[in-house]
């Protein structure tokens, strides 16, 4: 059996990170992040450094045009064949996404048929 590998941080109640140094002990990490200088940023700044970072996409109206529209769903208890149910299942995560895009087809194909 492989070991477990050791506990490297934790975190106390009150949120202060914690590091386990090499003597077995867990001291508080330092914090890097200048709390003031960013507090200090006004938001155009913000908004200039967020278009000026190329791993940043833009947020602009055309991005949320995009984004497709969800379609609205209704949780429900239905009743399946076990062998139906079982077919899915075996497929992975998303079995049931899968199982609403087969309905999806067929309501999509039954509408064209008119």
């Amino acid at each position: 059996m492989k070991a477990a590998k050791a506990l490297t941080f934790t975190r106390l109640s009150d949120g202060t990170l914690l590091r386990r140094h090499r003597d077995g002990t867990f001291r508080p990490v330092k914090d890097k992040t200048d709390i003031a200088r960013i507090k200090a940023l006004s938001e155009a700044e913000i908004e200039a450094m967020a278009a000026s970072d190329p791993d940043h996409p833009a947020l602009d109206a055309a991005f949320w045009r995009s984004v497709p529209k969800v379609p609205d769903k209704e949780a429900i208890s239905i009743k399946l064949d076990r062998d139906i149910l079982q077919f899915f299942r075996k497929q992975g995560r998303g079995y049931q996404t899968r199982i609403n895009a087969v309905l999806r087809r067929f309501v999509d194909l039954h509408r064209k048929a008119g």
